[in-house]
């Protein structure tokens, strides 16, 4: 199989998947956090969040795609972490 053959852009599923783990290894770091779990959470989302947008910068990929992509993976990371300021803070 040639490499021209070969899609340039992963499934989303594949996305989802990707975000799953990436999730799940964020919350096993952060249940071991010296700051405590809520902060330590938040700022690896927010780290992430960074992570995903030079990514998304670095492979070119389009923001508004129809396919799943970095920028998307970003966008949820930054909800997640506003969501978790507003827990971590009490509202």
């Amino acid at each position: 199989m040639n490499t021209e053959q070969l899609p340039r852009q992963l499934q989303s599923v594949q996305v989802m998947v990707r975000f799953g783990f990436r999730l799940a290894i964020m919350i096993g770091f952060a249940a071991f956090a010296g700051a405590g779990f809520g902060k330590g959470l938040v700022t690896l989302l927010a780290m992430s969040a960074v992570i995903c947008a030079f990514a998304g910068i670095a492979k070119r990929e389009m923001p508004l795609a129809a396919n799943l992509n970095h920028w998307d993976e970003m966008t949820a990371y930054v909800a997640l972490c506003a969501l978790g300021t507003g827990i971590v803070q009490g509202l």
